[in-house]
């Protein structure tokens, strides 16, 4: 059975909900008051794509404030997939993530699969503030994914992650290796260096 570890980037303004999307799909809970990300955080999970592949997803979990916006640059580096979160109660955050997908242009990552990603869709329909069809007519107009999650329930979590396997490229070990060289599974809540900040309940 193949077994490719692919480096995947999450992006997005801080408390749209990238760590607890993170957390939901690791640990398959939620926490309503979660840390946010200094830096970055990493955790491998593997996901079975047919009976004889295997992904290993390598998700980089990385801070949505504007003073680490150089930092997190850092880790597009090797990525082969990119996922853009944003809050469907907040315009400016849709803004932001069309903001992100332009520094993806300009950084060369044009052939990484990209994911727009509405997240906290639990919340509701008089608080959201962008609507699908408009988060789905910008994704098809740039010819990347888009798909809605909430992290709270965990609609859609899942789902996300394993339409994204099935799209990255096939490489072999040998290939990602530069991926391997210092990291190993981290425990998301336990190991990240973080300050405390509560993102609401509707996450």
């Amino acid at each position: 059975m193949t077994l490719t570890p692919q480096k995947i980037v999450l992006l997005g303004e801080s408390g749209v909900g990238k760590s607890s999307i993170a957390i939901r799909y690791f640990y398959n809970k939620f926490n309503s008051s979660i840390e946010a990300t200094i830096g970055a955080t990493f955790i491998n999970q593997t996901v079975q794509v047919s009976t004889d592949y295997e992904v290993r997803l390598q998700i980089w979990d990385t801070a949505g404030q504007e003073r680490y916006h150089s930092l997190t640059l850092m880790y597009f580096r090797g990525a082969k997939g990119v996922i853009i979160v944003f809050d469907v109660t907040n315009q400016a955050s849709f803004r932001k993530a069309k903001k992100w997908f332009e520094e993806i242009l300009l950084k060369g990552l044009e052939n990484s699969k990209v994911v727009l990603v509405g997240n906290k869709i639990d919340c509701q329909t008089s608080d959201r503030k962008v609507e699908k069809s408009k988060a789905e007519e910008y994704a098809k107009e740039n010819g990347i994914m888009y798909c809605e999650t909430s992290a709270k329930t965990g609609e859609g979590v899942k789902e996300m992650f394993f339409n994204l396997a099935k799209e990255l490229p096939t490489h072999t070990q040998q290939e990602n290796s530069d991926l391997e060289l210092s990291y190993t599974d981290t425990d998301t809540e336990e190991n990240q260096t973080s300050e405390t900040t509560n993102k609401g309940n509707c996450c």
